[in-house]
């Protein structure tokens, strides 16, 4: 998942600065809630489950990490229940269940329990499998016109679009429905790993999210991210969050 993290890492100062341009300095910059949450989400796998308490005990561990209002009022709330939002959240988290499980069904069940603590609604759920599902046929060696006839298939996504075709009318969405296809095509649409983050960057959107989904599709493709910018993330990452992306990484095998 680190190329998850280091998406979020490197598209972090363009959320707020837009651009439509893939020719930017790939630098590594300050995490935001896509990485906590991401961990949290990896440290509740590692732990049996508990989506909600890992989330929240995440979140409240670093509460200044950009939040969504909604997101903000669950986790300080004692026995929060699930909002109904269809928000990207639950998509920019997901990628560690997608590394963690040998079949589909299971990628499924899991990204859906992710998602429905806080976004229950139906496209809330249904970007976080999408993304998961994605991650696991990806590392299962899938090609990327297999990838984009399933997810296409099975959610209803209108993956037959480019970068190219896209980005000149695209805005900032911060909806599953509106940013999770897009980072889908930014991975179907590149040639590696940073090619894939500067797709996602470069649409001019919710830059940090996209480029986190779309680094971890592509970390479980390619299989690798370039060692200067692993070596950028594990530097810039406090030793708590590091220290669960590391016992992950070792217990399911991940390459990074």
């Amino acid at each position: 998942m680190i190329g998850a993290i280091a998406g979020d890492m490197i598209g972090s100062p363009y959320e707020a600065w837009p651009i439509k341009d893939k020719d930017f300095p790939l630098r590594v910059a300050a995490f935001t809630d896509d990485t906590v949450l991401t961990v949290a989400v990896a440290d509740a796998l590692l732990g049996g489950g508990d989506f909600a308490a890992c989330l929240r005990r995440f979140a409240r561990r670093y509460p200044g990490a950009g939040y969504g209002g909604s997101f903000r009022k669950w986790m300080w709330i004692d026995d929060p229940a699930p909002y109904n939002s269809f928000g990207n959240g639950s998509a920019m988290r997901v990628s560690p269940v997608g590394f963690a499980f040998d079949t589909a069904e299971a990628v499924l069940t899991h990204a859906r329990r992710s998602a429905a603590v806080s976004h229950d609604h139906p496209e809330g759920l249904k970007g976080a499998q999408a993304t998961a599902l994605s991650i696991f046929m990806a590392r299962m060696g899938e090609s990327k016109e297999a990838i984009r006839k399933e997810i296409s298939r099975r959610f209803g996504y209108d993956l037959n679009r480019s970068v190219d075709d896209i980005r000149p009318t695209y805005r900032f969405d911060i909806t599953c429905q509106g940013s999770v296809p897009e980072s889908i095509i930014c991975f179907l649409d590149s040639e590696s790993w940073e090619d894939a983050v500067r797709n996602a960057v470069s649409m001019g959107g919710d830059a940090d999210t996209m480029a986190c989904i779309a680094g971890g599709i592509s970390q479980a493709y390619y299989g690798q991210i370039p060692a200067a910018v692993r070596d950028a993330v594990r530097a810039g990452l406090p030793a708590d969050l590091l220290q669960v992306v590391d016992r992950f990484n070792r217990a399911y095998g991940c390459r990074f």
